[in-house]
């Protein structure tokens, strides 16, 4: 079993705390990703399951037992790191060979033979295995870096942001073998990225990390549509979530920094109706549309264009935020647009906690 489970656990160096609390459960044969920005704790949690680092308190399980003791050979996890660790002046067939001959495992070589074409074949470099590591390309190198983890049979597979120093084409085709290689050998992995991409496209479950917690774990659905609270709303989505300060009462809406005052319709009260005051209201970028009879009006201040679709910056009194339009939509800097909005898929977030209030409030009739 490869079920890893960490019980508060808090890691500090000297005055920086780096965790604090963290409680954290990766499923057997689960892909977890671990996503935040640089500095989160995303690292130094990868380091404490694998055994690099110790926490300051807490607990670390993996299979149901307490491995804060162990060392890192004995916790039988692979590690693959952004730099590719490979011995340059070795061919690729030696550095898969490599983990294989250790002391500890003592391996027969029928068996490192079979262990090297399983691992080539799946990663499709068995053409490359007489090669020099240094005539590599980045892609071909983080392959067998993979594929070094691959033929230890670990426990877990620890990825640290394995893919950043690649190129965006290559990246992409990466993400989905890595996806698929994971299916294929029903192994536990933990990938750590601050790349919401790489997080949303690969991870059964996703965990956000901000400043050392914990602060969301789910599906990339939930995460993306039902975030917790604003800082997940404003990191998890691209473009980013538009956030504006409004006020809500008499079932109304006001943002007072585009001189708006509008209703909420049926979709809009049942989602928002329970909310009163002052809140940090939230809309995607697709979830507001160009209407001729809409209530906003806005001009076009930017205009991105990503071949199928537009993603156009408009600016309505003193706000500036960001639409998803279709790539045939006109759209001209400065020429007016009227628009609308789905109330129905709007967030609401408490001013002073940033959690948020529209997920609560839509779930109040059921609770009813």
């Amino acid at each position: 079993m490869a079920h890893v489970k960490l019980s508060r656990i808090t890691k500090t160096f000297g005055a920086h705390t780096a965790l604090r609390d963290l409680d954290l459960e990766i499923r057997d044969g689960e892909f977890f990703v671990l996503l935040g920005p640089t500095g989160a704790g995303k690292t130094t949690t990868l380091r404490l399951i694998a055994g690099l680092d110790k926490p300051t308190s807490g607990r670390v399980e993996i299979g149901g037992v307490d491995v804060g003791e162990w060392g890192a050979a004995e916790r039988d996890v692979a590690l693959v790191l952004q730099q590719y660790s490979l011995y340059p002046r070795y061919t690729v067939r030696q550095n898969l060979e490599f983990p294989l001959k250790s002391n500890v495992r003592r391996l027969p070589q029928s068996e490192i033979n079979d262990r090297v074409a399983r691992a080539a074949k799946t990663l499709r470099i068995e053409h490359l295995l007489d090669r020099k590591v240094d005539r590599l390309s980045g892609g071909e190198m983080q392959r067998v870096s993979i594929g070094r983890a691959i033929v230890r049979s670990p426990r877990i597979f620890l990825m640290d942001e394995p893919l950043s120093n690649l190129d965006a084409k290559l990246r992409e085709a990466l993400r989905s073998e890595l996806k698929d290689l994971q299916m294929k050998l029903g192994a536990t992995f933990l990938f750590v990225t601050h790349d919401q991409i790489e997080a949303m496209s690969m991870g059964d479950q996703v965990g956000v990390l901000n400043g050392g917690k914990l602060v969301q774990v789910g599906t990339p659905y939930e995460i993306y549509h039902h975030p917790r609270d604003i800082f997940v709303a404003g990191f998890v989505g691209s473009p980013a979530m538009n956030l504006v300060d409004a006020e809500i009462d008499d079932r109304r809406i006001r943002i007072p920094s585009a001189r708006l005052d509008l209703p909420l319709d049926a979709r809009g009260d049942g989602r928002l109706g329970h909310v009163r005051g002052p809140v940090t209201l939230g809309m995607r970028a697709e979830d507001i549309h160009v209407d001729p009879s809409g209530p906003i009006e806005a001009r076009i201040y930017g205009v991105e264009n990503h071949g199928v679709e537009k993603i156009v910056t408009l600016k309505t009194g003193e706000l500036i935020f960001k639409a998803t339009t279709s790539a045939a939509t006109p759209t001209e800097i400065d020429a007016p647009l009227r628009l609308a909005w789905d109330q129905g898929r709007m967030h609401a977030f408490d001013r002073a906690t940033g959690t948020s209030v529209s997920e609560r409030a839509a779930r109040l009739p059921e609770l009813a």
